[in-house]
């Protein structure tokens, strides 16, 4: 049976991507789009790839997004915390912040305001997160920075071939993941051409996040230097990780590793070697591409990343997620198939 769906924030970038998502997606029908700003304009005036589908923004408020089968929330973070608390539908699909860190003191320092209690972790990759997903109906879609770099380094923590302190991930994020209205006030124009790091010194939001998931599955703390920089494309990441090798672990070991963590993963897929990971071939999809390397001489596992920051990054890993949850096969709606470059 069809379930009736509605997506909130759905004039954004995210939003945009969830709706064509499912649109396509065989047991979903989107019936309720909603914004802020932009209550009252069509979906198409926010999207106009989207005019086929002849809805118009409602203000999101619990009553409207209440009574569907499910809600997807594509808010800024502090925005979904208490609404999700007040709405009644059968499954909450979280796409912003809000439900995903564990600990208060991370989130104040971080985020500020109010501590949500995190709802179930839709990284299905990830240790156990799978099985979990199976007996929920409360979801929080990871942030796009932080899947990238947990699936890259996420499995050598697990195996204890890397140490756990001075891990370095550098980052080339597409400018679709600053957000719309980011983007809609300058920022494509002024990226024309030019590339330039921000939230640099360990500040940026997804920092926490990452240091949660490597530190449950190494049950050690980590050290991580993270740093995203905007680059000249509109959606993608390239995450290059990199991290000191325990010692005595060869090339081969960290392959092998990685090769057998993501053999069985629909989605994720290490490349043979010598091919690298490019963003351009991820557009679209749910897909995740990894190569790994060693710096011999510098004694460091190099763990290069691709993805599409609005597909598997957050619209892609909410479905995916939600699939799990209700039992379909976790595929349905979506493709690793991308565009060539």
């Amino acid at each position: 049976m069809t379930k009736r769906v509605a997506v909130a924030g759905a004039s954004g970038y995210a939003g945009g991507e969830l709706v064509r998502l499912l649109a396509g997606h065989p047991q979903f029908e989107v019936v309720t789009v909603t914004a802020n700003a932009n209550a009252g304009q069509s979906l198409a005036e926010a999207h106009p790839h989207l005019a086929s589908l002849s809805l118009t923004l409602q203000e999101t408020t619990a009553e409207t997004l209440s009574g569907h089968d499910v809600v997807f929330l594509a808010l800024p973070h502090g925005a979904s915390g208490s609404l999700g608390d007040e709405i009644d539908a059968d499954f909450i699909v979280d796409c912003g912040a809000d439900r995903r860190l564990e600990d208060p003191q991370d989130w104040a320092d971080y985020y500020g305001g109010p501590f949500n209690e995190p709802w179930t972790y839709g990284m299905p990759e990830l240790g156990t997160q799978r099985e979990r997903l199976r007996d929920t109906d409360r979801i929080a879609v990871p942030g796009c920075n932080a899947t990238a770099v947990t699936l890259g380094l996420a499995p050598l923590i697990e195996a204890g071939l890397i140490e756990s302190e001075d891990l370095v991930s550098v980052l080339a994020v597409g400018t679709s993941g600053a957000g719309k209205s980011v983007a809609v006030a300058g920022l494509a124009t002024e990226m024309d051409g030019s590339a330039h790091a921000y939230q640099v010194g360990g500040i940026h939001r997804h920092n926490p996040e990452i240091r949660q998931n490597l530190e449950r599955l190494g049950g050690q703390p980590v050290s991580l230097t993270f740093v995203p920089a905007l680059v000249p494309m509109f959606r993608g990441i390239l995450a290059t990780n990199t991290a000191r090798l325990v010692p005595g672990v060869t090339a081969a070991k960290i392959r092998v590793i990685l090769q057998d963590n993501y053999m069985a993963e629909k989605f994720v897929h290490v490349l043979p070697s010598g091919v690298q990971p490019r963003t351009g071939d991820t557009v679209g999809t749910n897909g995740v591409l990894i190569q790994v390397d060693v710096d011999e001489r510098a004694g460091r596992a190099v763990v290069v990343v691709a993805l599409d920051n609005l597909g598997k990054g957050t619209a892609g890993a909410a479905i995916q997620s939600l699939n799990i949850s209700l039992g379909l096969p976790e595929e349905l709606g979506l493709t690793m198939i991308g565009v060539a470059p």
